[in-house]
């Protein structure tokens, strides 16, 4: 792959506006309920084309294809990535797979509800990293108490975080929901031993009997303690950051309500349909690769920041730092050969306007170009005046106004140079079919960008080696460990 020059320089957004009466026609539509704005992007239609035509020598149509028909594109691990095929996309027999696995997480649901594991009101889900950050995000933003249970979440191994979880808990009407793909995470592990305990302590006679395991090796479930009939499968080639549209969403699914559920999958198909049919200059995820690609590796953005203008939408942002940073955090090609350009930046954000008192300043005034996502629901669904709701819009769009225009002024300390980019993402209302989508573009989007870095955006081998380390030095390992290293154990008495 050439390598990609950067530049600093970048034409006036202002400029690109006055000289295009159509930019906003050009970049800004509507997907399945979500309007897409990139106008106040530098993208122009010469960056677009000559995007397009390097999508095009990477092979995005054939690679698009073989993840839709379940041929091997996780080339490093020999995978499929299958998670399209958790929500009815894709051809082939893995879409029937799919669809039975759904049926018996669906068939469990009832069984719950039917009160088959007896009086259940909370619901603790076990996991980490992406077996617990999608779920998770559904959860709170969607339900925030509605529904028939209260759903908890643990991912940490530290124990305050576990104490936290278990808090509003009752142990005799909780069930326990245990997600980990291998079913040898260690974290997930420990977590399930304290609520087993927690469950005994609290005189609960058969503490595994209030245990559903989400996994694909259900034979280390099995040799766990877990009964084959409480244990929910998923496959192989579905990765951790995208397989909250398989059983990993369980918990949801028991949360929010099967047609939930339903509607989530129906809404993520729908962005598929899209990725698959639209043409790249009219394809929501692809435009926007072509606006991080253009920041990576043209001005040299290290960064991108992301800012939801909707408390319900708080968890986003670390469910997309995982899917993002975990995909495309690479520095070696799909073909083991080092990159020539960059890769993923870093994710970052918050919720407005909280992050406006906190880090806004750098972003208008700062010495360093951080393009921005504004993610903003036009619907309310709160019981406040409706006065209240359009004023925090109304802030989110004038911080993207206001990051493009500036503002002169004769004391420097008070000026502010614009021209800086942001991207506007606007819900009709945030509903599962909404948020579904919403989570399938960023998925396409992310698979996009790692086309045009020639990147395998479906393993994350750099994980391993800390977690490895970590359980040597449990087991006494030391290694050949540094001297700050040794110093830092000996003096936290390990």
């Amino acid at each position: 792959m050439a390598k990609r020059t950067q530049s600093a320089t970048l034409q006036s957004l202002k400029a690109l506006f006055d000289g295009d009466p159509k930019r906003l026609d050009r970049l800004s539509m509507d997907v399945t309920g979500i309007h897409f704005d990139w106008s106040k992007t530098h993208l122009d239609q010469d960056a677009i084309a000559n995007f397009t035509e390097r999508l095009a020598e990477c092979g995005f149509e054939a690679a698009r294809a073989k993840m839709f028909a379940g041929a091997v594109v996780n080339t490093s691990e020999d995978r499929p990535a299958t998670h399209v095929f958790e929500r009815g996309s894709g051809t082939g027999v893995e879409v029937d797979v799919a669809a039975a696995r759904r049926q018996r997480m669906r068939a469990l649901v009832d069984a719950v509800e039917a009160g088959a594991f007896g009086d259940i009101t909370g619901i603790l889900h076990i996991g980490i990293g992406g077996s617990l950050l999608g779920p998770h995000l559904l959860v709170d933003a969607l339900g925030r108490g509605r529904g028939s249970f209260t759903a908890r979440f643990v991912g940490n191994i530290d124990g305050a975080a576990f104490d936290d979880a278990i808090r509003p808990l009752d142990p005799a009407t909780t069930l326990i929901v245990a997600v980990s793909k291998t079913f040898t995470t260690a974290e997930t592990l420990a977590n399930l031993s304290s609520a087993l305990d927690w469950l005994r302590g609290a005189g609960v006679a058969d503490p595994y009997g209030k245990v559903v395991a989400i996994t694909a090796s259900p034979d280390a479930a099995v040799a766990a303690g877990i009964d084959e009939t409480r244990i929910l499968s998923f496959g192989e080639g579905v990765g951790g950051r995208y397989s909250l549209w398989s059983a990993v969403g369980f918990s949801a699914a028991l949360a929010l309500g099967w047609t939930a559920m339903d509607d989530l999958l129906d809404g993520a198909a729908q962005m598929d349909k899209h990725f698959l049919t639209a043409a790249a200059a009219t394809s929501a995820p692809v435009l926007a690769a072509f606006a991080d690609r253009l920041y990576v590796e043209q001005c040299g953005c290290q960064t991108c920041a992301l800012f939801a203008y909707d408390d319900r939408l708080a968890l986003l942002m670390p469910y997309l730092q995982q899917l993002e940073m975990e995909s495309n955090g690479k520095s070696v090609t799909a073909a083991g050969k080092p990159v020539s350009a960059p890769t993923a930046p870093v994710t970052w954000g918050g919720v407005g306007t909280d992050a406006q008192h906190a880090m806004f300043q750098l972003l208008h005034q700062g010495t360093v170009l951080v393009p921005v996502e504004f993610v903003a629901v036009r619907e309310s669904d709160d019981e406040q005046a409706a006065e209240r709701h359009s004023l925090l819009l109304l802030n989110a769009f004038a911080q993207g106004a206001t990051l493009m225009s500036g503002s002169a002024n004769d004391d420097p300390a008070r000026a502010e140079p614009g021209n800086r980019p942001s991207t506007t993402v606007l819900l009709d209302r945030l509903d599962p079919r909404s948020l579904g989508a919403l989570l399938a573009f960023y998925e396409h989007r992310t698979f996009t960008n790692a086309l045009l870095c020639g990147i395998n955006p479906f393993d994350q081998f750099g994980v391993e080696l800390g977690k490895k380390v970590a359980r040597n030095l449990a087991a006494g390992e030391l290694g050949d460990l540094d001297p700050s290293t040794l110093a830092l154990i000996a003096r936290a008495g390990l």
